[in-house]
């Protein structure tokens, strides 16, 4: 063995790093540019009720067509041609917030949103398997309420909109 073969074998590592990082960099960036389509973001929001009604007339079809589609919906729209529209700027703003490292929970405003947002989700769903109307659709409600509260209040501290 000569002197250089470790260096190059860790050259050849650092490479390779490099390389995951930027596919997986450009792979994260390909995905939020998709999703700010306004169509991926607005079809977002149907899916919830959608989901639920699945849940509460167990329409088990219709429950897997609900899940496939979201699992795939942030990449099934192309990028969008134009950006300045609310439901692109909610998903930039989110991507912005999550690149700030603010993350989704807390108990701090606007984040705390999305816990209560998560106990609405929990009665929606709750209320759904036991065929519960008025709990379904009030958790329901609540989802879309507070989903969408939090992304307009990170719309707001982050900017997008004044770009």
């Amino acid at each position: 063995m000569t002197e250089t073969e470790p260096a190059d074998a860790a050259d050849s590592l650092n490479s390779a790093d490099a390389s995951a990082v930027s596919l997986r960099t450009r792979l994260r960036e390909t995905f939020w540019r998709r999703h700010s389509n306004p169509w991926s973001a607005g079809t977002r929001f149907v899916v919830t009720p959608v989901l639920m009604y699945a849940i509460y007339h167990r329409k088990w079809r219709l429950l897997a067509a609900v899940v496939a589609f979201t699992t795939v919906n942030p990449v099934l729209f192309g990028e969008p041609e134009r950006t300045d529209n609310w439901f692109s700027e909610v998903v930039l703003a989110e991507e912005a917030w999550l690149g700030e490292g603010k993350g989704t929970t807390g108990f701090g405003y606007p984040n705390v949103l999305n816990a209560v947002n998560a106990v609405s989700g929990v009665l929606a769903l709750v209320s759904a398997i036991r065929r519960k109307p008025v709990g379904t659709v009030v958790g329901t409600a609540g989802i879309l309420v507070f989903k969408t509260w939090w992304v307009e209040a990170i719309r707001r501290r982050t900017g997008v909109s004044e770009r």
